[in-house]
């Protein structure tokens, strides 16, 4: 059996893993102004609340990995951080946004609650020791190029500088082009380094680059990769939730509805109470 995932505390009031509930990481994929993004939250929010489930606003200022050069980005480090402050203070929720180079980690971390490294980047040392050296919690996606238990290397070089703050993400591994497909034994063979491991069902169901210039999606199957999931022991699941996913500038066909959040959540919970 792996070991039990050590409880990470996120700020002063979320803390997950270590057995506890599942936590939710929900959000738009990049911010598009801080209008939307205040009105998913307070949703996501109350939904998470009713279901007592730790709660976590999740939105990225920067996408730097946008598969063409004329795909939508996001508003950029000061701006973004700005929004994401508001939601912070607002709702009184944990936040958390990627860092696509180590010049971005200390402003992040001035105001996320957690630092996340794409999964494309989940072997960049110089990027992950920097997120560790703030105290942040850091989420590292696993890339969609390596084996489970090569993350054991991520986790060593953030607990080199002196951070056990972790949290480890599947999202998928390449299988052929444009598909990736989801092993259920990375949830365990993660949490046997004593981190929590949380499910990206959103990017799970991705098809990088299967539109040429964009990425496709099959969002119905989000509900199927979480369910999943969680019965293989995933202490939280990461969903990019939207008022309108096809109407998104970014990842609109593996969004899902923030409307269909609820009843997506309710099923998890009865799958994590069963075990």
């Amino acid at each position: 059996m792996p070991a039990a995932a050590s409880a990470v505390r996120i700020d002063g009031r979320v803390r997950v893993g270590g057995g506890g509930p599942l936590f939710v990481i929900a959000g738009p994929c990049v911010l598009d102004g801080a209008r939307p993004a205040l009105a998913l939250a307070r949703h996501a929010k109350t939904v998470c609340a009713k279901l007592g489930l730790p709660y976590i606003f999740k939105a990225s200022f920067d996408k730097a990995n946008r598969s063409s050069i004329g795909s939508f980005r996001g508003p950029g480090l000061k701006k973004g951080l700005a929004i994401l402050g508001e939601i912070k203070a607002e709702l009184g929720v944990p936040v958390l946004s990627d860092v696509h180079e180590a010049s971005q980690v200390g402003p992040a971390a001035a105001v996320c609650d957690i630092l996340q490294i794409p999964a494309f980047l989940c072997r960049q040392t110089d990027l992950l020791l920097a997120a560790a050296r703030t105290g942040r919690a850091v989420n590292v996606k696993k890339g969609q190029f390596l084996s489970p238990r090569e993350m054991a290397n991520a986790v060593d070089k953030i607990r080199s500088a002196g951070n056990d703050r972790i949290l480890l993400t599947e999202r998928g591994t390449t299988f052929g082009y444009n598909n990736l497909v989801v092993d259920m034994r990375a949830i365990p063979i993660m949490k046997s380094l004593g981190v929590p491991v949380v499910i990206d069902a959103s990017h799970a169901v991705q098809m990088p680059g299967g539109r040429g210039a964009a990425s496709g999606g099959e969002r119905e199957f989000i509900p199927v990769i979480a369910r999943a999931a969680v019965a293989a022991g995933a202490d939280g699941v990461f969903l990019e939730v939207h008022e309108n996913p096809d109407k998104a500038r970014s990842d609109r066909f593996n969004s899902l509805k923030i409307g269909d959040l609820e009843g997506i959540l309710r099923s998890l919970v009865r799958i994590r109470s069963a075990l």
